[in-house]
């Protein structure tokens, strides 16, 4: 993936309502990935999308970070005009998003595969014509209870939670980079493990 541009795509909500929520951890990543990379986020021209545009490391690969302003369902309305401007295949492009079957805080990297239900996936699926993009899942764990995993991904971390948010947000921005740099195999190897 390095020999071209790659388009990184934080998935969330926009809004200030929504900055915390679990739903927004993709947003979240992004946002750690543009500071690493002193970069900043400007309102593209293109699509309902905020983009920061950067090299990882002097003279490493270019990356695009993107965070839809459409909602979460509506990403791919976002993401399909970057792709297209910047003229980056759907193989070139991660999306970073929350993962209701994964427990909380571990990470797991793929490449295609099927939505499970999430509804950003599936946007970004149906407008870049292919599910052969390469996703890193940000385990929330499962609802407790009887709660409804719609309202549960709109809630805010919980406060356990919140203790290991940032080391984990860190941790997502490093398997991020790993694939780009290393590729997917690589970083599957490094952080699909276990805590």
């Amino acid at each position: 993936m390095t020999d071209t541009s790659t388009l990184v795509v934080g998935l969330g909500n926009p809004g200030p309502k929504y900055a915390a929520n679990r739903h927004n951890v993709g947003f979240l990543v992004a946002d750690a990935l543009a500071q690493r990379v002193g970069g900043r986020f400007a309102v593209s021209r293109k699509a309902r999308a905020e983009i920061c545009e950067a090299r990882l490391g002097v003279g490493g690969p270019r990356v695009i970070l993107v965070k839809p302003l459409t909602f979460m369902n509506l990403s791919g309305e976002a993401v399909g005009p970057i792709a297209s401007y910047f003229n980056v295949a759907p193989e070139s492009v991660v999306a970073v998003h929350d993962e209701l079957d994964i427990p909380y805080g571990q990470l797991r990297i793929k490449r295609g595969g099927g939505e499970g239900g999430h509804n950003g996936l599936r946007s970004l699926s149906k407008v870049l014509g292919t599910k052969d993009y390469v996703r890193v899942r940000f385990g929330v764990g499962r609802p407790p209870g009887r709660q409804d995993a719609a309202d549960y991904v709109l809630k805010d971390f919980a406060k356990a939670e919140r203790a290991e948010l940032d080391l984990n947000i860190e941790l997502a921005a490093d398997a991020v980079e790993a694939v780009i740099e290393k590729g997917v195999e690589a970083a599957q190897n490094t952080f699909n493990s276990t805590k």
